[in-house]
């Protein structure tokens, strides 16, 4: 399912979130054609992806539903790691899984760099090769201490490991990639919702930034 976009316009001091660029402002009914450059809508860019086109990624989503259909923001996410076909492994009760859909809408944080050949070359053998040991199997699953992340970041420590590279611990990697990205995807979510009860959500900005 295609997003709708989201629109920014900057007028009477304000950013102006709309589906479609109104003829006027709505905060003062001035017309906004030749109001200026700020007033000119801006189409934010989605912080989603379809996850099975994001290779070499470490990926996120709703456990049940998509992040703009019905997420609360505090239900479970469940995440994976993708091939370099876009397949995502992932680990829950019944063992590593390898889905080929399903991971259409996600939060996609890139592990590789595109120089990085040898890497890229040995990826998609290291990502099966550590998929099939025996922390993975079913029974070891524990939703709070043996889950999905814990599987995840296992295996990005295990490629840095492989490179001579210091590991990450939870919380370093939890900070530094996924909380820049769930943050930014939170606002976009908000934005979602705001415009889906009604057609313009102004948010006033600081005085600085003021501009008519």
């Amino acid at each position: 399912m295609a997003e709708a976009a989201i629109l920014r316009v900057r007028h009477c001091g304000a950013d102006i979130f709309c589906r479609r660029p109104p003829q006027l402002c709505p905060a003062c009914g001035l017309p906004l054609r030749g109001a200026g450059l700020a007033a000119a809508p801006l189409r934010l860019p989605s912080p989603f992806r379809h996850g099975h086109r994001q290779p070499y990624a470490f990926l996120l989503r709703p456990t049940t539903g998509t992040f703009l259909g019905g997420y609360d923001g505090k239900s479970d996410l469940h995440v994976g790691i993708t091939n370099s076909n876009g397949v995502v492994y992932n680990y829950n009760q019944e063992g590593i899984q390898r889905a080929e859909t399903g991971w259409e809408q996600c939060i996609s944080i890139p592990l590789v760099q595109p120089d990085m050949f040898g890497i890229l070359q040995q990826w998609d053998q290291l990502l099966e090769e550590f998929s099939v040991g025996e922390a993975w199997l079913p029974q070891r699953y524990e939703e709070g201490d043996h889950n999905c992340y814990t599987y995840a970041l296992a295996f990005v420590n295990s490629v840095l490991t492989a490179q001579g590279k210091q590991q990450l611990s939870k919380s370093e990697f939890t900070e530094k990639f996924v909380i820049p990205q769930t943050k930014r995807a939170s606002k976009y979510i908000t934005l979602h919702w705001e415009l889906t009860a009604k057609d313009f959500y102004i948010l006033p900005l600081p005085d600085p930034q003021k501009e008519c």
